[in-house]
């Protein structure tokens, strides 16, 4: 009963945190709406091979948001049988170059940085106001353990961008938790007005073991999110409950920097944890800086 009673006041708070936004209508839409079932309807429609519906989408997409399909592998819309594998589709070769310093950390992601910096103790920063910790994000103490006064970068993805995830630095998988959750958007305005808005929406966690010590690049699922993909599973798991893999010496599998991770069919965020004094971040970073994958993001210290 105590437990329901104060889940009753934070959800009571939130509303009262919202009404009192300026973008409050958006947002509460957001509360009222059926969440996962939009986004299985967008998954499924996405995926429809009706040849004047997905050219449709795609062009319609393509006008909207001003996509770049001259850097697509497949650079015409006729190359696509679905909207989804037009939204998940690969860059032409070499046309994101890794830095040559081998002890290099680069952005898994094209997008622009939503948040960056150092983890306080256990709190990342969201956005003003906002908080979240990293044992919700990552749905473990033992492995936020790992992270306690380490280093944080958060990247969101925009309709536009190309959405394929990539090693940020070479690393061995050692574990995946899938956390089931909510879907709320992850765009600059809800995640301004909406607390511990990535510990809530569902996510993958994918936990490395790199020369610099641990690694964790986490997957946020967001409002018409059909699935997130890995290079290792077709697709998370999708369940109501906590799903944990992990990996033994026996089924390794190691990723290069850059190899691709996995990617979303439709945008969101990307989180990436590092221990404490192993990143130094490039001095030309900060909040709502643009970034490609590959592109230089610091170095790792070995000391």
């Amino acid at each position: 009963m105590i437990l329901k009673t104060n889940q009753f006041r934070y959800n009571a708070h939130l509303f009262v945190n919202i009404i009192m936004t300026r973008h409050n209508l958006n947002i509460l839409i957001q509360y009222l709406l059926p969440q996962h079932a939009l986004s299985r309807l967008a998954g499924w429609l996405s995926n429809r091979r009706w040849l004047w519906f997905k050219n449709w989408q795609i062009n319609f997409f393509i006008k909207r948001y001003n996509v770049d399909i001259n850097a697509a592998l497949l650079p015409t819309v006729e190359d696509y049988p679905t909207f989804n594998s037009f939204f998940t589709r690969k860059l032409k070769p070499n046309l994101r170059p890794l830095p040559a310093e081998t002890n290099a950390i680069i952005s898994p992601a094209d997008g622009c940085i939503s948040q960056l910096g150092n983890i306080n103790h256990d709190q990342l920063f969201q956005a003003k106001g906002f908080h979240f910790t990293s044992h919700a994000l990552l749905g473990s103490t033992e492995h936020a353990e790992q992270f306690q006064d380490g280093s944080f970068i958060t990247i969101y993805l925009s309709p536009k961008d190309y959405h394929r995830v990539h090693m940020p630095f070479t690393g061995k998988l050692r574990e995946t938790i899938y956390i089931p959750g909510k879907l709320f958007s992850v765009n600059q305005q809800t995640v301004r007005t909406v607390p511990q808005l990535f510990s809530r929406n569902e996510r993958l966690v994918c936990l490395f073991d790199t020369d610099f010590g641990p690694m964790a690049i986490i997957l946020v699922g967001a409002m018409l999110v059909g699935s997130i993909n890995t290079a290792w599973d077709s697709q998370s798991p999708q369940s109501k409950k906590i799903v944990r893999k992990t990996y033994s010496q026996s089924s390794a599998i190691i990723l290069n920097r850059g190899d691709e991770l996995g990617y979303f069919k439709m945008g969101s965020t990307v989180i990436a944890l590092f221990p404490k004094k192993k990143i130094h971040w490039a001095p030309n970073l900060g909040e709502n800086s643009l970034l490609q994958m590959g592109e230089f993001l610091g170095k790792t210290l070995t000391s």
